[in-house]
């Protein structure tokens, strides 16, 4: 009896055991089924994150974005980006204006499709600003940039380290923000060697020869000088490029009719070899062609300071601003009235109107007509003789009158 008992003992720890071996195995299933699904589901939350956010390891212009959206990671790089580099006084340094945006979306959404994986990735990712970087090194080149300016047979050694205050390159484009040295330098070297305004000796024909005596003369619109503004935007050009010279006659002005400098270049004061000649008080004109004595005329009429002084022919170097055949020549007389003179042959050589030009009204030829009933300022010539003088000078060739 006690056998059955412990029996029925036994088989009763066993169905226990069973029932609990049972209860143990469905827990693990419905255990084992949730971790599965929410290991599923876990999966699909990361990939689902992943396609919206930048994976834990990523780095854009210097900026951490990891675990950011495309929308934040724009707007926390144009927040904390550098975006600017500035050339100052020699040095290149890497800044950030606040008031433009370094990076767009569209930027951003391209730097996020070449670091996107499925799951997210604990890979670093960096994207430089290689635009940035090149600036910083073009700066760092056209810091130590020198330009050698040629002009009127000089070199002046122009370095970018010392003439340019400040430069900056912002938003894709370069620009010199001050360049107060180098205009400084550019407007030295033109008070150097400018020839406008300027004195110097000259030799004048005399009788029928090409070179008499030396008188002081000076240029009045003749001549040339720096175009400094102009001159400047070459230069800095010339540094960021890295040229290496540049040839100062193309960066030059000049006065009057025409803006461009004249005389750049030539010899004899820059005069050359072509060129006419007016005595004021020997009423005489001379033209020099090629070195030589083309037109004498001992019979011209000039202005004069007497009765008016607005009808003098002034002296000094001017140039022939054009010529024109026919004209018509209009002002007022000293009285104030208008006057409208038909002329074949017209040769300006100031802005005020004075110029050569034939006067078939006059019949006083003298060596003293121009103080009795002298011209406006021009310098009148027989009829006969105007076409030898419009035959043998052109435009932008020098005037030089003296007295």
């Amino acid at each position: 009896m006690q056998s059955r008992r412990n029996l029925k003992k036994h088989n009763n720890r066993n169905n226990l055991y069973l029932v609990l071996a049972g209860f143990i195995l469905i827990f693990a299933v419905i255990f084992g089924v949730i971790s599965y699904n929410n290991h599923i589901a876990a999966q699909e939350q990361a990939k689902k994150f992943a396609t919206t956010h930048f994976n834990p390891n990523v780095n854009i212009y210097g900026v951490k974005v990891g675990k950011l959206t495309i929308n934040k990671a724009t707007k926390k790089i144009n927040k904390q980006a550098n975006n600017v580099i500035v050339l100052e006084k020699g040095k290149v340094s890497t800044e950030r204006d606040p008031n433009i945006d370094t990076i767009n979306k569209q930027q951003v959404t391209n730097f996020f499709k070449k670091q996107h994986t499925t799951m997210p990735s604990k890979q670093n990712y960096i994207f430089a600003n290689n635009e940035l970087d090149a600036a910083n090194k073009k700066m760092q080149t056209v810091s130590d940039t020198i330009v050698n300016y040629k002009v009127a047979n000089k070199i002046y050694k122009l370095e970018a380290k010392k003439l340019i205050n400040q430069a900056v390159f912002k938003q894709g484009k370069y620009t010199f923000t001050n360049s107060e040295n180098l205009v400084a330098e550019l407007n030295k070297i033109d008070r150097a060697v400018s020839t406008i305004h300027q004195k110097y000796t000259f030799a004048v024909p005399t009788r029928n020869q090409v070179s008499g005596k030396k008188i002081t003369v000076k240029n009045q619109s003749y001549g040339w000088g720096i175009y400094v503004k102009k001159a400047q935007s070459a230069v800095e050009q010339a540094f960021l490029n890295g040229t290496k010279t540049l040839d100062g006659k193309d960066y030059i002005y000049g006065l009057g009719y025409s803006t461009y400098g004249l005389g750049y270049g030539k010899t004899n004061h820059g005069i050359g070899n072509n060129y006419i000649v007016v005595s004021l008080k020997k009423q005489e004109l001379w033209v020099v062609k090629n070195g030589k004595l083309a037109v004498h005329l001992n019979d011209i009429v000039t202005g004069t300071k007497v009765g008016n002084k607005s009808n003098v022919t002034p002296e000094g170097v001017w140039y022939i601003h054009y010529k024109q055949s026919p004209a018509t020549l209009r002002g007022r007389n000293n009285d104030g009235s208008k006057y409208a003179s038909p002329v074949k042959y017209w040769m300006p050589f100031t802005l005020s109107g004075c110029g050569f030009h034939d006067a078939s009204w006059r019949s006083d030829w003298s060596k003293r007509a121009y103080l009795r009933g002298g011209s406006h300022g021009c310098v009148n010539i027989k009829p006969s003789e105007v076409k030898y003088v419009w035959s043998n000078i052109s435009k932008h060739e020098p005037v030089i009158i003296y007295n």
